[in-house]
C-alpha cells in the first residue's frame, strides 16, 4: 500500500502510517487551519515497485479515482521508470475507500487463481461499474473546501444543513438522494443496498464512531441476508477525512459474483 499524505500546516503525515483516523479527527477539531492532502510522489511509487520486483513477476496497482486525486498520474510515471525491471498494470478504480478496497481483494483472488497481471487489470477495468460507494456527511463544508464535490455542488448554498446522500459515480462525487436527517440518511444507505439485485461483498463505512459502523453492518445484514460477520466494517481514513469531516458514514458494495 502506498499512502497519500495529510498536511497540517508544514507537517506532513502518511495516511494510516503516521496518523490514524481517530488521531486525525481529534487534531481536526483543534487545528487552526484546515488540513490538506497530497498524492504520493513519483519516487515513492518507484521505490515500492522496485522493492517488489525481485520476487514478483508483475504488479497490478489499483488506485484511487483519477478524478479525485493525482495519485494515478504519479503511479503511471513511476511504472514507466521501472518498465525494464518489472511490468506494472495501472488500474483506475474510479472509486475510493472500500469501493477501491474491494477491487484490490478481487485482484488478489484472481492472482491466487493464477490469472496473469494483464488479465487481472483487464477484468478490473471492465467491472468498475459493479462497485458502488454511497455515503453522507454531517456537513458539505469539507467537500466544498476541498473541491472534491463535483456535480454535488448543486446541493450547496442554503442546503448545508441537510444530510444528502452522495455517491461516487464515474469516479467523482455526485448527488444521489436528498435526505434531511441523519436517521433518514442511514436508512437511505440500507435502502440502496437492499435495492441491488446481487451483493457480492459489502462494507459499512464510518468516520468517527465504531458503534455506528457496527450498527449499520447489522442493519445491512438483516436487509440483505448476508451474515453479519461477512459485512466488512471499515473506518474511513485520514485523507478521506480531510474532505468529509467527522460523523460521515457510508456503504461500499461489489455487485458481482466472486468467480
Amino acid at each position: 500500500m502506498v499512502p497519500l499524505n495529510v498536511h497540517f500546516g508544514t507537517e506532513v503525515l502518511l495516511d494510516q502510517v503516521e496518523i490514524g483516523t481517530d488521531e486525525f479527527m481529534a487534531r481536526l477539531g483543534r487545528a487552526p487551519k484546515m488540513p490538506t492532502t497530497s498524492q504520493p510522489a513519483v519516487g515513492v511509487f518507484e521505490a515500492a515497485f522496485r522493492r517488489l520486483a525481485p520476487d514478483h513477476d508483475a504488479i497490478v496497482a489499483v488506485l484511487i479515482s483519477s478524478k479525485l486525486s493525482g495519485t494515478l498520474q504519479s503511479a503511471t510515471l513511476a511504472a514507466d521508470l521501472v518498465r525494464d525491471t518489472i511490468p506494472v498494470e495501472i488500474v483506475d478504480s474510479l472509486n475510493g475507500s472500500m469501493g477501491l478496497g474491494f477491487q484490490v481483494l478481487r485482484a488478489a483472488d484472481l492472482a491466487a487463481q493464477g490469472v496473469v497481471a494483464s488479465e487481472i487489470a483487464r477484468r478490473l477495468r471492465s467491472e468498475t461499474e459493479a462497485y458502488h460507494t454511497v455515503f453522507f456527511v454531517d456537513t458539505l463544508e469539507f467537500l466544498q473546501r476541498g473541491g472534491r464535490i463535483g456535480r454535488a455542488s448543486a446541493l450547496l448554498g442554503g442546503l448545508l444543513n441537510l444530510k444528502p446522500l452522495l455517491r461516487v459515480d464515474e469516479g467523482q462525487v455526485v448527488p444521489f438522494e436528498r435526505t434531511r436527517t441523519r436517521a433518514r440518511a442511514i436508512q437511505g444507505l440500507v435502502d440502496f443496498v437492499q435495492g441491488l439485485p446481487n451483493v457480492g461483498r459489502i462494507s459499512a463505512l464510518y468516520a468517527t464512531s465504531a458503534a455506528d459502523g457496527a450498527d449499520l453492518a447489522g442493519r445491512l445484514a438483516v436487509a440483505t441476508g448476508v451474515p453479519t460477520d461477512a459485512v466488512v466494517v471499515a473506518q474511513l481514513g485520514p485523507v478521506i477525512g480531510v474532505h468529509i469531516g467527522p460523523g460521515a458514514m457510508g456503504v461500499a458494495v461489489f455487485e458481482g459474483a466472486e468467480a
